[in-house]
């Protein structure tokens, strides 16, 4: 049998904390509204911590599915979006 665990989503339409900071997370995907000149960064630690990972995109959009056991974020999930109206990711 293969390893399963329990999926979340959380979703934004502005810069928001989606995961606290006092909890990890492995962020599995993201979908994000397309725009022009839409960029969004996944920080660890907060608003000021470290960023993580920055996509920039269009007005096609963003929908990505993180390969293995996704991007770990020690210290929570913040989002920096620019442009996009929504961005939504699952993390376990």
């Amino acid at each position: 049998m293969g390893f399963q665990s329990d999926q979340l989503v959380a979703h934004a339409t502005a810069d928001a904390q989606l995961v606290p900071t006092t909890q990890r997370a492995r962020v599995t995907s993201i979908q994000a509204v397309g725009a022009a000149s839409s960029t969004i960064a996944l920080k660890t630690g907060g608003v000021s911590g470290t960023t993580i990972a920055t996509y920039k995109f269009g007005t096609e959009g963003l929908s990505l599915l993180l390969p293995s056991s996704g991007i770990l974020f020690d210290q929570g999930v913040y989002l920096d979006l620019t442009a996009t109206p929504g961005v939504t990711i699952t993390f376990t």
